[in-house]
């Protein structure tokens, strides 16, 4: 692993997985890096990648990690976490996300620390925030330590 590899990947389960995987595709830009398929339509183990970063999903079932975690119950329910997408032009991917009907829950705004930003829910209410502020960018940081 280089020193520049991410080390932090989320991991999300979905009821309906191939659902999720399309979705995420089309709507938030990722690109499948792999997919094993399960039997009946699931999906065992998936990676998709966004620039350097990179989540994986699965669909949910009774196992181990399953018991641990789920997908939310409803699609409306507060959530514990998020995943934030650094993306180079908010308002082109607010306008498609718009566009491919994704539920936005947080108009597009310049937040104070920079930026601008917007979020929104996947088909399984999963909250995804999408921004331009990069908190790898050391000069965007710089002084707020």
């Amino acid at each position: 692993m280089s020193d520049d590899t991410p080390t932090v990947v989320p991991t999300m389960r979905y009821n309906d997985a191939p659902v999720a995987l399309e979705w995420l595709v089309r709507v938030l830009g990722f690109a499948r890096y792999l997919v094993i398929e399960g039997k009946h339509g699931l999906i065992d183990h998936a990676q998709l990648r966004h620039g350097p970063g990179m989540i994986m999903l699965a669909s949910a079932r009774d196992d181990d990690f399953g018991r641990l975690v789920q997908p939310p119950i409803n699609r409306d329910m507060i959530g514990t976490q998020s995943v934030y997408l650094i993306v180079a032009d908010t308002d082109a991917h607010y306008a498609h996300a718009v566009a491919q009907g994704a539920e936005i829950v947080s108009p597009i705004s310049s937040p104070e620390h920079g930026g601008r930003f917007y979020s929104c829910r996947d088909p399984e209410g999963h909250l995804w925030g999408i921004g331009s502020y990069d908190p790898w960018d050391e000069s965007a940081v710089a002084g707020n330590g």
